[in-house]
């Protein structure tokens, strides 16, 4: 799979694990700050991106200061993905 298809398929991941009805792949963009204005995700998101990376790429996310710099927004949480080499 290649970075642009992992983006793609995150972006469909997110939406579905936090029941974004009125969202699309194509409203936001991959630098698009997940806790920014653009989306206002909350700490309860925060935990259901963690539990996105468990089930869907065996990721675990313990430390939350990892955690910070890894639910940034598409292009880190990608960039994490493709490094721990699960896709």
């Amino acid at each position: 799979m290649t970075k642009e298809e992992l983006k793609i398929q995150l972006k469909e991941q997110i939406i579905s694990y936090l029941n974004l009805m009125d969202v699309t792949p194509e409203d936001f963009a991959d630098d698009t700050e997940f806790f920014g204005s653009e989306l206002g995700l909350d700490s309860i998101d925060s935990l259901e991106l963690v539990v996105l990376l468990e089930r869907e790429y065996s990721i675990k996310i313990e430390n939350p200061a990892e955690g910070r710099k890894v639910l940034v927004d598409i292009n880190h949480m990608a960039d994490y993905i493709l490094e721990k080499g699960k896709v």
